[in-house]
C-alpha cells in the first residue's frame, strides 16, 4: 500500500506589519489584525512589542491562551497564583487563561524587550479551565535537526520530533533556522490554518515559490482538511522564521479587550467577575 503524498500549501498572501509608537516606553506592530477570525482561526492576534518597564500594569485574561516569545531582553513576569519568573531570548510562555488570570509581563527597570505575542483561543467546553503557564525554555524544547539547519520545536511536530507542550487546541510552533541555501518541510494536518513570521534573513516559501524577507507575515494557502500537508521552505541568506498552525475551532467569538468568549452575556460575567472579586474564583 503507498503511501499518501501530502500536499504542498501555497502561501496566499505576504505582508509587512507597521510598527507604530504608543507611547516613549512602547511600540507595537499587529502581525495578526483581531477581527479576522475565519481567516485565522485558532489564532485571534499576534503583536510584535518593544517594551521598556512600566508599559503593562497588571490585567485580567479570560477564555484564550497567550503565546510570548523573547526575541531580545529579559521578560520578568507576575501573576497572582502563580509567583514570578523570567524569560530570556528564544523561550516561550505559554500561558493558558481559561477562567481567569491576573497577571503582569514587564521588563526589569533599565531593560527593553522585543517580543511575540499571539492569543489562540480556547474552544466553548475549555473556556472555564484551570488556568497554566508553561515556560517553554529554548535550550529544553527538542529539535529536529535538517542539513544546514535546526526547527526548534515549541508545540506539535516537526519530522517526528515532538514537543510535550500540552494543548487545549492542536498546535504547531517551530522555530526554523538555515543557513543560505539550506531547506526544509513542515508537515501539517490539512484542515491546520496557519502562517509564517519572518524574523531574520530572506527566503522562498511554499509551492508557490513566494519570496519574503525580515519583517514579512506570510499566510498559509489552504489544503484537504482531510489530507496531510506540507510547506516548503528554503533560506536566501541567513533565515530564522517562526511557523504558526493550529486546527479551527470554527467557534462564535465575542471579545472585549482581554476577555474572548463565545457570547455577549458571557463577555457581561467576565467584567462583574473581575469587578466583584471573583474573577479567578473556580466555578
Amino acid at each position: 500500500m503507498t503511501q499518501e503524498q501530502p500536499q504542498q500549501r501555497a502561501i496566499k498572501r505576504v505582508w509587512t506589519p507597521v510598527a507604530q509608537q504608543q507611547s516613549p516606553i512602547h511600540t507595537v506592530a499587529m502581525v495578526l489584525e483581531p477581527g479576522h477570525t475565519a481567516e485565522y482561526d485558532p489564532f485571534l492576534l499576534l503583536a510584535e512589542d518593544w517594551f521598556e518597564h512600566g508599559t503593562f500594569d497588571v490585567h485580567p485574561h479570560r477564555g484564550i491562551e497567550t503565546v510570548t516569545y523573547v526575541i531580545e531582553g529579559t521578560l520578568h513576569h507576575y501573576d497572582s497564583q502563580h509567583g514570578e519568573g523570567g524569560l530570556g531570548p528564544g523561550d516561550v510562555q505559554w500561558m493558558t487563561a481559561g477562567r481567569g488570570v491576573i497577571h503582569k509581563e514587564d521588563p526589569l527597570p533599565g531593560e527593553r524587550v522585543h517580543s511575540l505575542q499571539l492569543w489562540v483561543n480556547l474552544p466553548r467546553a475549555e473556556k472555564m479551565t484551570e488556568p497554566r503557564y508553561q515556560n517553554l525554555r529554548a535550550a529544553d524544547m527538542p529539535v529536529r535537526e535538517v542539513p544546514g539547519g535546526a526547527v526548534r520545536v515549541f508545540s506539535g511536530s516537526s519530522g517526528g520530533v515532538t514537543a510535550p507542550t500540552r494543548n487545549h487546541v492542536p498546535v504547531t510552533m517551530v522555530d526554523i533556522q538555515l543557513a543560505p541555501g539550506a531547506a526544509v518541510t513542515q508537515d501539517l494536518p490539512g484542515d491546520y490554518n496557519g502562517f509564517l513570521y519572518v524574523l531574520q534573513g530572506s527566503g522562498v516559501f511554499g509551492a508557490n515559490d513566494t519570496e519574503a524577507q525580515k519583517g514579512q507575515a506570510l499566510l498559509l494557502g489552504s489544503a484537504d482538511k482531510d489530507k496531510p500537508s506540507e510547506v516548503h521552505i528554503k533560506a536566501r541568506s541567513d533565515l530564522r522564521v517562526l511557523l504558526y498552525a493550529g486546527r479551527p475551532l470554527h467557534e462564535p467569538v465575542v471579545s472585549y479587550g482581554p476577555f474572548v468568549m463565545n457570547t455577549k452575556a458571557e463577555i457581561i460575567q467576565a467584567i462583574e467577575d473581575y469587578q466583584n472579586g471573583t474573577f479567578t474564583a473556580p466555578r
